[in-house]
This record gives C-alpha cells, sequence and structure tokens, in this order.
C-alpha cells in the first residue's frame, strides 16, 4: 500500500536550529504560542483532549508517514496505556507522571510483542494483521480483571505530579499535559530528522533498495513501530488521568480510524498535520454534538470536502502550495 506525504522542497526545507527548517521553527512558535494562550481563552478540559488526540495523531504519523505502514489497531496501543495508567493510579497511588510512563510502557512492551508479528508483512497484508490483533487485545479486554469490564476503571484520582504539584486544578493538569505533549512531539521530530529517521524515510520510498545497501529494514521498522506504541500509550494513560476514567471505548476499533482520518485530514509525512487535524477532528466532535443523531452525517460531509480540497492534507497542501516543508 504506497503512501503519499507532502514533500519538503525549497529554500525552507533547510534544517536549522534544532533540526527545524525556517518555516517549521515559525510554525512551532506559533504553537507554542497558542499553547500558552488559549487556556485563558478555551476550556482547559477541550484543549487537553486537543493535545491527547494530537499525540497519538503524531505518534500514528511516525508509521504511516514516515515508514509507510498503515495500522488499523493503533487502538490497542491507546486503550491498554490507558488502562495501564489509570490501574496503576487508582490501585497503587503512585506519582501520575509515573503512572503515564508505565501506561506509555505498556504500550511499548504491547507493540514489541505484536509488531514482531505484523512487521514481517506490508501493505494491505500489515494493515489487516494489526486490525486482527487490536481486535484480540479487545477482546482480552473485555474479559480481563482488571479492566472492569464493561463498567472499565472509573473514578481515577488525578493525584500529583513529581510527588508536589497537585493535579486537582484543571489548569495544573493543562500543564502537564502540554509539557507531555511538547515532550513527546520534540521526540518524534528529532527522531525523523536524524539519520535514523532518513533510513526510515528510505524504506518507505524503496525498501528493496534500502536492504541491497545494507540496513536491516525488519529491525527499524520495528524500532519505529514500538516507538510509535510506546507514545500512543503515553497518550492513552494521559486522557485516563485528564477524564478519570479508561473504558472499551479506547481499545475499540473505532479508534483506530479516528486517528487515521485524523492523520489523512492533517496531512500525512508532515510535522504539523497530526496536530492540525487532531484540532479539527476534536473541535468537531465537541461543537457538532448539538445535532444529535446527524453529527456522524456531518462529520461525514466535512471530511468528504477537505479530501476533495486538500488531496495531502490540511497541512500537506499548504506546503506543497508553499514550497516549503511543514
Amino acid at each position: 500500500m504506497s503512501v503519499t506525504t507532502a514533500p519538503g522542497i525549497g529554500a525552507g526545507a533547510r534544517p536549522g536550529l534544532f533540526g527545524f527548517t525556517r518555516a517549521q521553527a515559525v510554525g512551532f512558535l506559533i504553537l507554542l504560542a497558542a499553547i500558552g494562550v488559549l487556556p485563558f481563552v478555551l476550556y482547559p478540559i477541550f484543549l487537553m483532549r486537543v493535545l491527547a488526540a494530537a499525540l497519538f495523531a503524531c505518534a500514528f504519523n511516525l508509521m504511516i508517514g514516515y515508514v509507510g505502514l498503515l495500522s488499523f489497531g493503533h487502538a490497542a496501543y491507546y486503550g491498554m496505556g490507558a488502562y495501564v495508567g489509570a490501574w496503576v493510579l487508582k490501585t497503587w497511588h503512585v506519582d501520575a507522571v509515573l503512572a503515564i510512563l508505565m501506561g506509555g510502557a505498556a504500550g511499548g512492551i504491547l507493540g514489541l510483542a505484536l509488531g514482531w508479528l505484523a512487521i514481517r508483512r506490508s501493505g494491505i497484508y500489515f494493515a489487516m494483521i494489526t486490525l486482527a490483533l487490536a481486535q484480540m487485545v479487545y477482546f482480552f479486554c473485555v474479559e480481563a480483571p482488571f479492566t472492569g469490564g464493561e463498567d472499565g476503571i472509573q473514578q481515577v484520582p488525578r493525584g500529583t505530579a513529581f510527588g508536589f504539584i497537585p493535579l486537582h486544578n484543571d489548569m495544573a493538569m493543562y500543564w502537564l499535559t502540554a509539557g507531555i505533549f511538547l515532550a513527546g512531539f520534540l521526540l518524534i521530530h528529532r527522531v525523523i530528522h536524524s539519520p535514523f529517521g532518513q533510513v526510515l524515510k528510505a524504506i518507505r520510498e524503496n525498501e528493496p533498495r534500502a536492504t541491497s545497501l545494507g540496513y536491516r529494514t525488519q529491525d527499524y521498522k520495528l524500532i519505529a513501530f514500538v516507538l510509535s506504541t510506546f507514545l500512543t500509550g503515553v497518550a492513552g494513560a494521559t486522557t485516563s488521568v485528564v477524564f478519570g476514567i479508561a473504558t472499551l471505548d479506547g481499545v475499540a476499533s473505532t479508534r483506530s480510524g479516528d486517528v487515521v482520518l485524523t492523520t489523512l485530514l492533517g496531512g500525512l509525512g508532515t510535522v504539523f498535520g497530526p496536530v492540525v487535524g487532531a484540532v479539527v477532528t476534536t473541535s468537531m466532535e465537541n461543537y457538532l454534538a448539538q445535532f444529535g443523531s446527524w453529527v456522524t452525517v456531518t462529520q461525514g460531509a466535512i471530511f468528504v470536502v477537505c479530501v476533495l480540497a486538500f488531496r495531502r492534507g490540511i497541512v500537506g497542501e499548504i506546503a506543497n502550495k508553499l514550497k516549503l516543508s511543514l
């Protein structure tokens, strides 16, 4: 299955400070400004939902945008991270940051086990294997005692961060969520602009050629897969801490579909595309709720318009028109 990504060409494509191109540096400053200002304008709970969705989409984009592998099962790692983070925080009363990291570790370990099976295939075969494995994880979560089954894990306390910052206040929780998102965003940016990231792009463009050059492509893909699932688990655990609940919705196949649409809408293979896609999709879910049963129809119509108007995604189309790397 081929993946079309936005090209980064022109003067704005030359790397600058910390690996950012000039255009990316401007975009990152705008992102920082938005993160700093918006909590005083909009509800912090809504913004935390956007940031968690953006981190999830960025982690997913690492696989599909830079390795060229479409996973239909990323909900398994998101949901497992949410379950583990919520269970550890509620049962052991550990620090919230540690609980979130343990949720990420759960996603990464599960990604290592399932990725070792799935990564041997590519294209539609890889997509179908990840979907099947994710469904197995879903049924496991239905039956496993620690997940609470249909009820999920409820009344999860936020606790404290770093042992002294109480998170019951929404603003305190927002700054922690923003910090986690920025750490994940910068990690992904560093990875894709490192020599390791260049190999991943080479695998995306022509895997047989990368193999002929001596690269063990299976190992590179597995490492990228584990990193993606780790950050996906972090996003899931962060969401469970923010909302105080972890349910089967996190491991449902619809969650995997949502992140695919989010990434496609923002722009595959772009740094800021998943963030923009998360803003659009989360805003639609929040502000179109008043339409009741027509929400799905309205969202579908908007997606169709966006796909027709932005073939490369919103950010990808802008980058292509301006000949910039975003």
